[in-house]
């Protein structure tokens, strides 16, 4: 095991009065009355603009934060953990910093005694959103390339065992979101600029099908097909720019959150059509879909919110406050009772997890982590 890199980061944290590892004494934030669960949740999130990764828990006492990491190894670069994945077995923390000399990592953690294993990796331009394959043997990055020209991008393919990139795809301009199928046979990530989703095989790494989600124009398109905005000077703005892609459990149907058009696309991923629509609050960012499949829950990065669909019928059921702004990431318990939301705040506030309720959509508790709160990934529940 390698121990985590400290550098100057630890010193500076310190100073700042910030604990690194068990979390300091404090009243935990309170659950709302008579909603208190009976078991406890934990999650992992990071804080970009703090290079902290914090464990979460929630449980019959309240939240709060049961530990933080420092992440990264440069003492003067922000490095910017931005997206977090917990293994299916719950032995592993995958985790990318977006920035650092300039190309972000793949970082690898050890959880229990929460080490690093091995040797960070670079990968593309600001590695972003990551998930694993099933059985844990390969991580999916997107690479979203904010440096230059709205050039198509990459989806880099880690083979985690060794640590080391096997593939690196090229998808599109600035994906965004990183999902796999729940067979782990396809991998689904969207193209904010190109207004595409597109599939990769992930027995052959490469793309397999791409659907165009332009507003007028959705149906699939060639896999082949160049990304449209790429070298051809100003084009017209997105209209769906979609941020995520989530599959449902049975991996019968996707979900994009078009963030332009303020609504999220049902597709079936046999027939390569779109189903459905759902009129949404302001810019729907990232999706997740409750594990018994009941629930689809957005969350609105400037609308302030969450906001909870029906799947069966597709109507709205709430469009809950959110304690702070700038909503990023949610995940889902694994018996689909609670909501974890990642909120980056603006400036110097400090990020946040908002936890609610997923049968009555309200926020039952809320905590204070690192500034600019975007990754989440759910560990474990204990009874």
């Amino acid at each position: 095991m390698v121990p985590l890199p400290q550098h100057g980061k630890t010193i500076a944290l310190a100073v700042a009065g910030l604990l690194v590892g068990a979390a300091a004494d404090r009243t935990l934030a309170q659950p709302a009355a008579g909603a208190q669960p009976t078991a406890t949740y934990r999650v992992w999130v990071g804080a970009e603009s703090a290079d902290l990764i914090h464990l979460v828990r929630f449980g019959p006492n309240g939240a709060d934060v049961e530990k933080t990491l420092v992440a990264g190894m440069y003492p003067t670069e922000m490095e910017g953990p931005h997206g977090l994945q917990v293994s299916a077995d719950g032995r592993w923390l995958h985790m990318t910093t977006g920035h650092g000399l300039p190309d972000g990592m793949y970082w690898k953690y050890e959880l229990g005694p929460d080490t690093l294993v091995g040797e960070p990796i670079p990968l593309g331009n600001f590695p972003a959103t990551v998930d694993v394959t099933p059985d844990g043997l390969y991580a999916f990055v997107v690479n979203f390339n904010l440096h230059g020209e709205h050039v198509p991008s990459s989806v880099s393919v880690v083979f985690t065992p060794d640590i080391v990139e096997v593939a690196r795809i090229t998808t599109c301009t600035m994906p965004h979101g990183s999902r796999m199928h729940p067979s782990g046979l396809f991998h689904y990530s969207a193209c904010m600029m190109d207004d595409q989703l597109v599939e990769i095989d992930t027995r052959t790494f490469s793309v397999s099908r791409r659907f165009s989600v332009a507003k007028g124009a959705e149906g699939g398109i060639p896999a082949d097909a160049e990304a449209e905005h790429a070298g051809h000077g100003e084009m017209p703005p997105p209209s769906c720019s979609p941020t995520w892609a989530q599959p449902d459990p049975k991996g019968e149907r996707i979900y994009v959150a078009c963030n332009r058009a303020d609504e999220i696309l049902e597709l079936d991923l046999r027939e390569w059509k779109l189903l459905r629509r759902f009129a949404t609050g302001r810019a729907p960012y990232n999706l997740a879909v409750s594990p018994d499949g009941r629930l689809l829950v957005a969350t609105l990065k400037t609308g302030r919110g969450v906001e909870f669909f029906d799947l069966a019928s597709g109507k709205s059921l709430a469009r809950t406050e959110t304690s702070t702004t700038v909503v990023h990431g949610v995940v889902i318990s694994p018996d689909s009772k609670y909501a974890f939301v990642s909120i980056e705040g603006v400036g110097a506030e400090p990020g946040k997890v908002d936890i609610f309720d997923l049968t009555t959509f309200r926020r039952v508790a809320d905590v204070e982590v690192g500034q600019q709160a975007g990754g989440i990934a759910f560990w474990t529940v204990q009874r």
